[in-house]
């Protein structure tokens, strides 16, 4: 029913993952199921009638879901870590109002490291793979590909941290991811409606990214925008990470050169702050768009933060920590009055919605195996409570596309630093464009 990737390379990995891990699968059996509805669930792989490790309802079953994270040393970690520490926390609620189905939620025990490595990625995952029911979080795009192929064949559902459009096709995905919010570029293309609307049309834009899935999406975005409204898109500009490359002074050159009105970004916060800061002392009076991952608060303690307070605006599908929808409001409750040291809470949290909603749905169609639980996600709808616009899975990628952006504002008067100026907008552009195939190949 699921089809396959074709590219060699990736077969090949997932031959390796097949041989490796096959002695692990679990054949699926017959549970008790729900204690309290007296029917009978169809269990498998990751599913038990034995309690979770430290039970919330000691009488429930427990369902084991795999984490493939940065949670150490990797370039993400600090974003990583609070994604996962909302996991926890929203999981935990679950379990808290009595589990799903007659089983408690797991997701601690198949945690694993990844330190954002493709290789350790794949390593972790094929300690895994055979012991869970699903995979509630597998960060970055080119680590999920290099076991997504397994992922396939095993029927594992799964919630990847990274924005890429092609989640949005089953020739990319098999129909077993369950993405949240848009795509890089489905963003760029709503964020720049946006401030044509609110600050005039720009006539020229520029892209400016990390290569591939990131950066390579975010800029068809930035195309495909200024094809629509007869704009400008001058040659996108590659760039990495400071790590990588030193800093970020040849982007800056390349901007001032071209003198776009708008600049989109798809870098890191410590890029963001350098390019904006450089850029604003250079007496650069263009604006500028940042994707989802090149926010964080301690930009506002850096020398940057004058300039990013007057030039940079934040784009997110997600409700900021200012927003008031139910999730917000659940997400607050869940840290007791803390504060988590930036938005990766508030992504953790909203990437738990889907995956609980297939596992409901697939409880009760009496079906928790893997492949129950994949059957039920072509069509299904999913309720975010108001974190993120709902979505249905399958079916049209251009007609259920998420399109709605948040767009914010650095403030350092405003806790987590992002001060909301417009909730949920939806532009005209991208249903001018065709979104029958993903905006960008990862390879």
């Amino acid at each position: 029913m699921m089809r396959r990737r074709s590219r060699t390379a990736v077969a090949l990995v997932a031959a390796g993952l097949l041989t490796l891990t096959a002695c692990t699968q679990v054949t699926p059996e017959a549970d008790s199921g729900d204690p309290e509805e007296g029917g009978e669930i169809t269990t498998g792989a990751g599913v038990t009638a034995e309690a979770c490790p430290d039970a919330v309802n000691a009488d429930n079953g427990c369902i084991y879901l795999g984490v493939l994270s940065d949670l150490t040393e990797g370039p993400f970690a600090a974003l990583a870590v609070p994604i996962t520490d909302a996991q926890r926390a929203f999981w935990a609620q679950v379990n808290e109002d009595g589990g799903i189905g007659g089983y408690d939620i797991d997701i601690d025990t198949y945690t694993r490291d990844t330190k954002y490595q493709a290789a350790e990625h794949a390593a972790q995952y094929q300690q895994i793979a055979g012991e869970i029911a699903g995979i509630a979080q597998s960060l970055g795009t080119v680590n999920t590909e290099s076991v997504l192929p397994d992922m396939i064949d095993r029927s594992l559902v799964t919630v990847p941290t990274s924005w890429w459009s092609g989640y949005a096709f089953d020739d990319n995905d098999g129909g077993i991811i369950m993405e949240t919010g848009y795509s890089y570029c489905t963003e760029a293309l709503a964020g720049l409606d946006w401030f044509a609307e609110t600050n005039g049309a720009p006539a020229k834009v520029q892209a400016v990214g990390y290569p591939g899935d990131y950066g390579g999406d975010s800029a068809e975005g930035v195309n495909r925008w200024a094809e629509v409204n007869g704009a400008t898109a001058l040659a996108p500009i590659g760039t990495g990470p400071n790590q990588v490359v030193g800093n970020q002074d040849a982007v800056v050159a390349a901007i001032l050169a071209g003198a776009p009105n708008v600049v989109v970004l798809a870098v890191g916060p410590a890029e963001t702050a350098e390019i904006v800061g450089k850029l604003a002392a250079s007496g650069f009076t263009g604006r500028f768009l940042g994707a989802l991952p090149t926010w964080n608060p301690a930009l506002l303690a850096s020398a940057a933060a004058p300039a990013l307070e007057a030039l940079y605006n934040h784009m997110t599908p997600y409700e900021n920590w200012d927003g008031s929808s139910a999730a917000i409001t659940a997400i607050k409750d869940s840290l007791g009055g803390e504060l988590p040291p930036n938005g990766g809470y508030i992504i953790g949290w909203g990437i738990g919605y889907p995956l609980k909603a297939a596992l409901e749905a697939a409880a009760e169609a009496g079906d928790l195996t893997p492949e129950g639980i994949a059957a039920v996600v072509d069509g299904l709808t999913v309720d975010f409570e108001g974190l993120v616009q709902p979505h249905t899975y399958g079916g049209d990628p251009q007609e259920n596309a998420n399109q709605a952006v948040n767009i914010g504002v650095p403030d350092p008067e405003v806790e987590l630093g992002l001060r909301t100026i417009e909730s949920f907008y939806e532009g005209s552009s991208f249903d001018q464009t065709d979104y029958s195939a993903a905006c960008v190949a990862t390879s």
